[in-house]
């Protein structure tokens, strides 16, 4: 067995067994901000599938959604049996919401892929690898090149986790 595979044992390890590393870890980054830069992965094994590669240009960010569904408000003034549901479910997966968030927050770089970290009671965690547009490393690398060729990937469905959505 490789490392990488050492890696993804270990990490599902820590996944299955609801491990005190892990629940240390949620409870750290459910003190930082919805959006924030990070230096390394968190699951290096799945970032490397993923297309992440340490070098300039190359941007991790993890993103905390919020479990469960959105809530409408109440109705005023009049009331039809067919529209007093008051929860509904997101049209998009909360992954596809992670990456756009990302997209929104770093607004020069273009989201490559993501990858579930880990989720509490509350909040799901996601991590998402993002390029830049104007680095000269990431334009002449051929593997990246096509991807910040188009922007609003995100948006667009033409990430991994928007292509479930797409019906490809």
């Amino acid at each position: 067995m490789g490392a990488y595979e050492y890696i993804k044992d270990s990490v599902e390890n820590e996944y299955k067994g609801r491990d005190e590393n892990l629940k240390s870890k949620i409870t750290n980054w459910r003190k930082e901000s919805s959006v924030s830069r990070i230096m390394r992965p968190s699951n290096l094994a799945r970032a490397r599938e993923l297309g992440y590669r340490a070098k300039q240009g190359v941007v991790l960010v993890r993103i905390r959604i919020r479990k469960g569904k959105r809530k409408r408000e109440k109705p005023r003034g009049g009331r039809k049996p067919s529209k007093s549901g008051r929860f509904f479910a997101y049209s998009a997966s909360l992954q596809s919401m992670a990456e756009g968030r990302a997209s929104r927050k770093f607004a020069n770089c273009e989201v490559l892929n993501s990858y579930y970290v880990g989720e509490d009671g509350t909040y799901r965690f996601f991590e998402a690898i993002l390029l830049d547009r104007a680095h000269p490393a990431v334009a002449k690398d051929n593997n990246y090149a096509n991807v910040i060729k188009k922007k609003g990937r995100a948006y667009r469905g033409l990430t991994s986790s928007g292509r479930r959505h797409r019906g490809l």
